[in-house]
């Protein structure tokens, strides 16, 4: 009997502390502590559990220019919280007999191709939405990053056969938007509608999330909507809006915290809407958590973890005593996003910013995630926010560095002659890079197929330049390393980024420009 009763006891306490929630004053107060430590201007958060919306709010504001508070309701591009509704999507194409996981892209798409014929003909579906292409980290996303560029779906489809595996194929992850861009594009030859009608008439309508829509350019009501901010020169600017329709499949859903958390009870409803529909079949959804590409866990794991990985859309892992959690970020220039689920213990989280720091939202996420697993505070905003500010000191001193280099280059005797630098350099799925020389003015850099990007380019050393865009938001200077013949002419070059902080869609390393002009 006593044994009975110490094992009912037990089960209780367990019980509490798996249903233990923040407390909404603690809550409110950490969210506004997250505001000042990581210069976010807004932040809105909602918390779903057990059946019901125990929190949502928004905080700060949604502009630094127009000063308007940010609500529940506050729109926000979520980014690439978008990929786990391009699989549902496909996942409801293969449950019409359409498609399969495992069929060849290029039985959708023919004129498909990568860098290795081997690869192309056994590239699947699967492999579209899994980052396991072979292809390095955001290989080709200056094709639709930062907005500006001419590149459409077509360009993609056409030019990812120039881009060169770093590892070999499905040997390890690799985050890839391009290929999410072109399952977007099996979807449409499929479905016979747009990525962007599919989403909104056959997954946001059924499921409810009547204020989203499936890119920024499909919104209508600008009236509460954020701008996008970041840190650029030592302080949190404005930064206009900037995401290509092209990449819509890989990150174009404008959303808020109660659409976002009534997509997270539909999930956890198992793809079932508040009005009994079934959207998907239950083998297919649980195809879509289920592990395809390994991640490592290290060994001081803060949630104990013994696997992660990512699914068809999602990231996956398990957390303290094998709860597994489903959940995604997004990023955009000016706004940075989370989306956490726990099934098993019905609890959804959505953190929505207006700011480029990751830190913000790991703080807040983190922190309730802990408050339902029973963990003690472990003050995650101090944590985070020390590594911030080292972080952030760090880049600073990388680049304060080199441009002191930079200043003191104009003293050297070695740099090579603007006639023998200026001229067009091309790249085989990038296009045209053109620099100039004025004589007052110095060097400019600038790109023929993506118009934001140009900037001045300023001598380092005898071989070596330093591309400064204009636009500073950026935060991505590169080194660009030319190559000289025996006449002293530049006859090729190569671009590496400066500060580790550049987002790693600014791929400029994967650039091989030959000079053509």
């Amino acid at each position: 009997m006593f044994i009975k009763r110490l094992f009912t006891l037990l089960f209780f306490v367990l019980a509490l502390s798996l249903n233990a929630q923040i407390e909404e004053q603690q809550l409110d107060k950490l969210i506004e502590e997250t505001l000042t430590t990581f210069d976010v201007p807004g932040i809105s958060v909602g918390i779903y559990k057990d059946g019901e919306i125990v929190y949502s709010k928004g905080h700060g504001v949604r502009s630094l220019t127009s000063k308007k508070n940010m609500n529940d309701e506050t729109l926000v591009g979520v980014a690439s919280n978008s990929k786990g509704f391009t699989c549902f999507a496909l996942a409801m194409m293969i449950d019409e007999g359409k498609l399969d996981w495992d069929d060849k892209v290029r039985q959708h798409i023919p004129e498909f191709q990568l860098h290795d014929s081997w690869v192309t003909e056994n590239f699947t579906i699967r492999d579209l939405v899994t980052h396991r292409s072979g292809m390095g980290l955001g290989a080709g996303d200056l094709m639709f990053f930062p907005e500006g560029s001419d590149f459409d779906v077509n360009d993609v489809i056409n030019n990812v056969k120039y881009l060169e595996p770093e590892t070999s194929f499905r040997s390890k992850f690799a985050y890839n938007n391009n290929m999410f861009i072109i399952a977007g594009e099996v979807l449409k030859r499929l479905s016979g509608l747009s990525w962007e009608e599919f989403i909104e008439t056959k997954i946001m309508k059924p499921v409810g999330m009547t204020s989203s829509k499936a890119s920024y350019n499909r919104v209508t009501t600008k009236s509460n909507i954020i701008d996008a901010h970041t840190r650029t020169e030592g302080k949190v600017i404005q930064i206009p809006h900037d995401w290509s329709e092209t990449a819509n499949p890989a990150g174009g859903i404008v959303s808020n915290v109660p659409d976002m958390l009534t997509w997270a009870s539909f999930l956890m409803n198992d793809a079932v809407t508040k009005d009994g529909e079934r959207l998907l079949s239950e083998k297919q959804f649980h195809q879509l958590w289920q592990l395809q590409t390994p991640l490592n866990v290290y060994p001081n794991d803060s949630y104990n973890s013994n696997f992660k990985g990512y699914g068809l859309g999602w990231f996956l892992t398990d957390v303290k005593g094998g709860h597994k959690q489903v959940y995604h970020t997004g990023g955009l220039l000016g706004t940075v996003t989370q989306f956490t689920m726990i099934p098993d213990l019905d609890l959804g989280i959505v953190v929505l910013t207006n700011q480029m720091n990751g830190s913000a939202f790991n703080t807040i996420t983190n922190t309730i995630k802990d408050a339902y697993l029973g963990y003690e505070n472990r003050n995650w905003i101090g944590k985070y926010g020390k590594r911030n500010a080292d972080y952030i000191k760090y880049n600073d001193s990388i680049k304060a560095a080199v441009y002191s280099k930079v200043e003191n280059a104009q003293k050297l005797k070695s740099l090579p002659k603007p006639e023998n630098v200026v001229g067009t350099y091309t790249d085989d799925w990038f296009g045209d890079i053109i620099i100039t020389h004025d004589a007052k003015k110095g060097y400019t850099i600038k790109s023929k197929r993506s118009s934001r990007l140009f900037g001045e380019l300023l001598p380092l050393n005898a071989t070596t330049f330093v591309a400064k865009w204009n636009d500073r938001s950026y935060d991505a200077d590169v080194f660009v390393n030319f190559a000289f013949n025996e006449k002293e002419e530049a006859v090729s070059a190569t671009m590496k980024y400066i500060a580790p902080i550049t987002d790693f869609s600014f791929d400029f390393e994967d650039l091989e420009l030959k000079k053509t002009k």
